[in-house]
């Protein structure tokens, strides 16, 4: 490893090579390219930066003759420490790829935490999984079934506003569910094993789906312009197209009310969902508050 720290470097060069971290961490390659696009800069600075990254953390990055990249080393260990926060923020956004130094607020501001983060080594092996697209081994804990061994395959993040979800296709089932990450124990990459046609997302009925939902004031609270405000409503409603796969989570988070006659009270159903048909079919449709469809169910893993 080289003598040079990363405080003697430039906030720049640290930059570039947060970013050459982050994306062998957590998507498990990178080229020049890929630097040469986000940071506007040459070829021979490009590779400048991964030779440096490579002086200073040989084991962390390998060089792939066939891909023409530089792939996840065999015994990494990270030269930054990045909170679970941006980097799920990078993930589902991306942006704030920059070092994660401190950096002081322009104005005071608080927001209500997550339930829980992911372990950031099992958040980086299912995000590679799913660029890679590889199936996972892994332990799960589950409230319906305790601890098994699962092997799923895994290409998407799911945020549904408390914790954060893999949308993976699982064999043990045989169906397309939700995997909480805080409960992925040792995600084990299965390496030259194929990825069959019926377990890539194209076959996932509730992820290809989209809903059109109708939001209206709820029809029993009071002051329904001040609704509309609230929500940047257009003549009266918000009109919504989502994946059938987060649809539950979105009217839980947002407690829309969603039972056919609007019975709910509290303050907080400040929405009411005008057509109940419109959620018909949608699997996690039973987390929506009121919702009457009792012979749908949700997968247990999921929640």
């Amino acid at each position: 490893m080289s003598d040079e720290p990363l405080s003697d470097l430039t906030q720049p060069q640290r930059d570039r090579l947060a970013f050459v971290e982050l994306r062998l961490r957590f998507i498990g390659e990178i080229r020049r390219q890929d630097l040469m696009t986000r940071f506007a800069i040459q070829s021979a600075a490009a590779s400048r930066d991964l030779a440096l990254y490579k002086e200073m953390a040989p084991d962390n990055l390998d060089y792939d003759p066939k891909g023409k990249s530089y792939v996840l080393g065999p015994a990494f260990h990270p030269l930054f420490e990045f909170a679970p926060e941006r980097v799920l923020a990078w993930l589902a956004q991306g942006f704030g790829d920059g070092e994660p130094s401190q950096r002081k607020a322009w104005v005071p501001s608080e927001s209500p935490s997550r339930l829980t983060l992911p372990d950031l080594d099992a958040l980086a092996t299912v995000t590679r999984a799913i660029h890679l697209q590889c199936p996972l081994g892994i332990e799960y804990h589950s409230i319906s079934s305790g601890r098994t061994e699962r092997e799923i395959v895994p290409f998407a993040l799911i945020d549904n506003g408390l914790r954060w979800h893999v949308r993976a296709f699982d064999r043990k089932t045989q169906e397309f569910r939700d995997f909480v990450i805080t409960r992925i124990k040792c995600p084990l990459p299965l390496k030259g094993q194929a990825v069959a046609p019926h377990e890539m997302s194209d076959q996932d009925i509730q992820w290809t789906r989209i809903v059109e939902l109708e939001l209206v004031p709820h029809p029993d609270q009071p002051r329904p312009e001040i609704t509309a405000m609230d929500y940047g409503m257009c003549d009266g409603a918000l009109r919504l197209k989502l994946r059938a796969a987060v649809a539950g989570y979105v009217l839980r988070k947002w407690s829309v009310d969603c039972s056919p006659d609007h019975s709910l009270r509290g303050q907080e159903y400040r929405l009411w969902l005008k057509d109940q048909l419109a959620i018909y079919g949608v699997r996690n449709a039973v987390l929506a508050p009121g919702y009457s469809f009792h012979d749908q169910r949700i997968d247990a893993d999921a929640d």
